[in-house]
């Protein structure tokens, strides 16, 4: 994005960072995007090139690096060896990444991150130290405080014959705001800077703010020897109580509203739940019922969610991150309220004046609205056109639109003669230039990649990707958002809630941090900021570390995400807690009835002493039965029926490999306590044969003959997990 007119082209990684450095200097401070976006071939370079050169200082400033997965024992080793290469085929690991977990990245090298993978970076004290926590809307006044002076990203070309667009793709969220912004400072001081794009026609070409000229990098690499597949999420199982959450957060989401939605399981049982509302919508209701939400919850689900039949107007999605769930929202048909980035359309839009089908009212009302003049100018033609108000193939000039047949008519609506021509002749179909969804970036399985690059360039401009400042924030675009995001909805999750409200979403109380704020704190924030808009913040009510089971409601905790002063909603698989405007004792009460009933004596003893709840309180009958066996016999009792399969979105994963994934998953579960290991390590010690029917998955491991005591071991372990997880043939 400097002065020069055409990005210069190169083949040669090496040779483009010896540009760079020759340009910036060898204080190379380099932002690359979270996730999927990164330009991996040009940061390993980089980083190459400083393991190699102790004078060269690299500061790498990013979020949420990705890597292959790799295992922490014999077992996890040999079951990630068997899809490890199918699924993630040519990605090419980060060379910072395999170096900085073996605690071996060189004194001249920092990685500098503001969000991480969930837990990944528990038990790393030098990366903890290296974390910044920000809002996401506020990464790039951090990254330009940190001297950012270089940006690699990847991008995809425009095959159109003389085009010189390229796309951001799964990334327009940080990394194009940071150029301008470098760019800005350039123009202010004289600081240089370097914009690098890789080219990987493997993602798909998005459009929307994602969609900008190459001269907006100073230097594009473009190697076919460095194209490879993007880094695909493998779809994990759904566990039942997470289903159960997600039906009580789909009763909650208004119909022609707004939705945001996190990733994760979490995040997929609540759009199954979604799915299952729209297409199957009397079982839907009927399984509400069964859990009791008219009984419980009623009065609220109506005040929040209004009608929980299908979604007849549909819904509009605007969430920083853009999940396979919308995609498949948008294919069933609730994800189909497009909006319109212009304030007139929007109004007539949502004053249901109009709708996407152009009629004459359509030039009227904007005429009437003083959207446009009486006499059309090239700017209202230009407007109308882009539109669609005005149908493509037309010209103006000289205060006349010109027709494909060589006709002109006055573009002077004053003049009946002129105004009835154009209705008639010159008016097209449908609006264009909507957008069902506004994404900052996306990530997720390889079958969402393929899927989006699949729709036809129209389709996909319905998924704007643009820059998180338009996505996850009201400030400088407030008149057009409220429009758009009216029925509002932010679903997100936290880990803890403690019973003064206040939500813990990314970090311990002993300072380590799981993952990141990531935007939570800005859609929590947004919600309150909306007339009708709600902040739902999913919560699993308790969580089991090995054989002990805790409460994930509690009575405080010394870390917050969310503060207390921005509660709202809060849903676990009990039901759903309204905490908004309600006092402490009133908070307290509501979160009791939704917490599990292991704990609610508890809970109710510490906020009695600590005089918060009157000493004479208890909780409603209907909410001391808040055992798992009760609510997840309504999931089970649905399975046979083929509802709340374990994959309802596909997996990657073979039949086989699934049984050998849950059962590594009961021997880990096992290995986290003494009193579960122990008889596991007893049992297989004393196992003396393995039934021959669990060969196939054994021989997958390489565990049907060990070869020494340490394989005899894990293959009895495994076998004894594998006859739960796989029935016997009769």
């Amino acid at each position: 994005m400097s002065e020069q007119t055409q990005p210069l082209i190169l083949h040669d990684v090496g040779q483009l960072i010896q540009l760079v450095i020759e340009r910036v200097g060898n204080d190379i401070r380099l932002a690359t995007p979270l996730a999927a976006g990164k330009a991996n071939h040009v940061i390993n370079a980089f980083y190459q090139r400083a393991k190699n050169d102790p004078e060269l200082k690299l500061t790498i400033l990013t979020a949420l690096t990705l890597e292959r997965p790799k295992g922490n024992s014999l077992l996890e080793n040999r079951f990630l060896e068997l899809f490890v290469d199918r699924i993630f085929s040519d990605y090419p690991d980060l060379d910072y990444e395999l170096d900085r977990m073996a605690n071996r990245l060189p004194e001249n090298v920092r990685v500098i991150e503001f969000y991480f993978p969930p837990g990944k970076y528990l038990h790393h004290p030098r990366i903890q130290q290296e974390y910044i926590s920000s809002n996401y809307t506020h990464v790039v006044r951090d990254l330009m405080n940190r001297g950012a002076n270089v940006s690699a990203q990847l991008l995809v070309p425009d095959e159109t014959p003389g085009s010189n667009m390229v796309s951001a793709s799964c990334n327009p969220d940080v990394s194009l705001d940071l150029v301008a912004k470098m760019h800005e400072r350039q123009q202010s001081d004289g600081t240089p800077y370097a914009a690098i794009g890789q080219i990987n026609p493997k993602l798909p070409y998005m459009y929307g703010d994602a969609e900008v000229p190459a001269v907006t990098f100073d230097y594009i690499l473009d190697n076919t020897d460095c194209y490879f597949s993007p880094f695909g999420t493998p779809k994990l199982s759904i566990p039942d109580r997470e289903y159960l959450i997600g039906l009580w957060v789909s009763a909650l989401i208004h119909d022609d509203g707004e939705l945001q939605v996190g990733i994760g399981a979490l995040g997929d049982a609540f759009v199954y739940a979604l799915l299952l509302r729209h297409n199957q919508n009397e079982r839907y209701r009927a399984l509400l019922q069964e859990l009791g939400a008219e009984k419980n919850f009623g009065d609220l689900i109506r005040r929040v969610g209004g009608d929980t039949g299908p979604f007849e107007k549909g819904i509009f999605g605007g969430s920083e991150m853009v999940v396979d769930g919308f995609y498949h929202l948008y294919k069933a048909g609730v994800l189909k309220r497009i909006v319109f980035d212009d304030l007139p359309l929007q109004r007539l839009l949502n004053e249901e004046l109009i709708d996407h089908q152009v009629t004459p009212r359509t030039l009227e009302l904007l005429l009437e609205r003083k959207a446009v003049h009486s006499n059309l100018t090239r700017e209202d033609f230009d407007y109308l056109q882009h539109y669609g108000i005005l149908r493509e193939g037309l010209t103006y000039s000289k205060g006349c639109i010109h027709m494909l047949s060589g006709e002109s008519i006055s573009s002077d609506l004053r003049d009946a003669d002129s105004r009835a021509r154009i209705m008639a002749d010159c008016l097209g179909e449908r609006l264009l230039r909507g957008a069902v969804v506004h994404g900052g970036f996306f990530l997720g399985p390889n079958s969402f990649y393929e899927a989006l690059s699949a729709l036809p360039p129209k389709e996909r401009r319905l998924f704007n990707m643009r820059s998180v400042r338009r996505v996850n924030q009201l400030y400088g675009h407030e008149e057009i958002d409220r429009l758009q995001r009216k029925n509002a909805r932010f679903v997100n999750t936290c880990m803890l809630a403690t019973l003064s409200g206040a939500a813990v979403s990314d970090g311990l109380e002993d300072g380590r941090v799981v993952s990141g704020v990531g935007g939570q704190f800005n859609f929590v924030v947004m919600a309150h900021e909306l007339p009708d808009g709600r902040s739902i913040l999913n919560l699993r009510a308790a969580r089991e570390v090995g054989a002990t089971v805790l409460s994930n409601i509690v009575w405080n905790y010394g870390h917050t995400t969310i503060p207390r002063h921005l509660r709202d909603i809060v849903v676990t698989e009990y039901g759903i807690a309204e905490l908004q405007g309600k006092t402490d004792s009133e908070i307290i009460e509501e979160l009791l009835k939704i917490a599990d009933s292991r704990f609610q004596p508890q809970l109710m003893k510490q906020a009695k002493a600590a005089g918060k709840l009157r000493e004479d309180y208890e909780i409603p009958t209907q909410f001391v039965d808040n055992y798992p066996e009760r609510v997840l016999k309504v999931i089970a009792a649905h399975k046979d029926e083929g509802l709340f399969p374990k994959f309802p979105f596909g997996t990657d994963f073979t039949e086989a490999e699934q049984a050998l994934g849950g059962a590594l998953k009961r021997l880990k579960h096992k290995k986290r306590s003494k009193r579960l290991l122990v008889p596991a390590l007893l049992r297989a010690l004393f196992t003396l044969s393995v039934p021959a029917y669990l060969r196939p998955y054994l021989e997958m491991m390489g565990l049907w003959q060990p070869k020494n005591a340490e394989e005899w071991l894990f293959r009895n372990l495994l076998a004894n997990e594998l006859k739960t997880v796989v029935p016997h043939p009769d």
